[in-house]
């Protein structure tokens, strides 16, 4: 039978409903309302476990794949430990100890084995994602190359995700709009610095085009200011005025009309349009978590 229990510093409570002033977590257990919910979830981990996968990389702050809303908490635990159970949290038992830092008070898995945790059961280009935002956080290439050589389950995605991720991406869906350019057979160059005859500064772009004189670039909502707005016109014109074109995109342009992107990618470069260059860019999309069918196949890898 399950006791009441308590932890030292009094903000989180297992066992029955302690009353007014607390928060529900999970069933018997419970948090004071400034205590995170992590916080509690650690309470019933022993020391050797440690947050992994997708809760790990949220911790880590990352960036992050659509994901489902009711994904469980995820913990990596060495298999000579007696199982920690409860309803809402996912244990995956390791042979080897687990790597771990202390991210904000918690046991968090190593940058590198939280990737090649998450590669378990990501699809290609939401870890793509997030080893993009791992490399730009300050993980080292060599240290996902590292556990990538491991013979672990994840191991070979994880290599494939690191073979085209670049540090340099600066927000989730400049990482994808690079994809789309790599995956129809357009090199592009991140955070190109585009200079006048002189040599001043112009701008800055996203992605180029080498061998051109365009570029590439996401615009999110940051854009959509009336400030911002004004700003990006004054740059567009100074582009145009040293012979450079600026393409912008957002989602829906990435997710619902690619082709289009490719025939902006296709002149450019001077090629033919040949909409088949597409088909490896939608096979990557469809078994991602900006699908439904991808996220609803993340939910079912990833059951409570």
């Amino acid at each position: 039978m399950e006791t009441d229990e308590q932890d030292t510093t009094h903000a989180v409570h297992v066992g029955r409903h302690p009353g007014r002033g607390w928060v529900r977590v999970a069933h018997g257990l419970q948090r004071r309302p400034a205590t995170p919910d992590v916080t509690a979830w650690q309470s019933l981990l022993p020391a050797s476990a440690a947050f992994s996968h997708l809760t790990a990389a949220r911790l880590h702050g990352w960036w992050l794949p659509e994901l489902p809303a009711d994904l469980p908490v995820l913990v990596d635990q060495p298999r000579d430990e007696a199982r920690s159970r409860r309803a809402g949290l996912r244990v995956t038992r390791t042979v080897r100890d687990v790597p771990t830092v202390t991210v904000d008070g918690v046991r968090v898995t190593a940058p590198a084995a939280t990737l090649l945790a998450c590669a378990r059961d990501l699809a290609l280009l939401d870890l793509v994602v997030l080893v993009d935002a791992a490399l730009r956080a300050g993980c080292s290439a060599q240290e996902v190359a590292d556990a990538a050589a491991a013979r672990s389950r994840g191991a070979p995605l994880l290599r494939r995700a690191l073979a085209i991720a670049d540090p340099r991406s600066e927000s989730p869906w400049e990482t994808l709009l690079r994809v789309l350019h790599v995956s129809v057979g357009a090199t592009v160059v991140p955070q190109h610095v585009v200079t006048s005859a002189d040599g001043a500064f112009v701008a800055r772009g996203d992605l180029w085009l080498p061998g051109t004189r365009v570029l590439h670039e996401y615009d999110g909502g940051v854009h959509r200011s009336a400030r911002a707005h004004a700003g990006d016109l004054r740059r567009d014109r100074a582009l145009i005025a040293v012979g450079w074109t600026r393409r912008g995109y957002v989602a829906a342009d990435l997710c619902a009309t690619p082709a289009g992107v490719l025939r902006d990618i296709d002149a450019a470069l001077g090629r033919t349009h040949r909409p088949a260059r597409l088909r490896p860019w939608l096979a990557l999309l469809r078994a991602s978590t900006l699908t439904p069918q991808g996220r609803a196949r993340l939910r079912a890898r990833l059951p409570a």
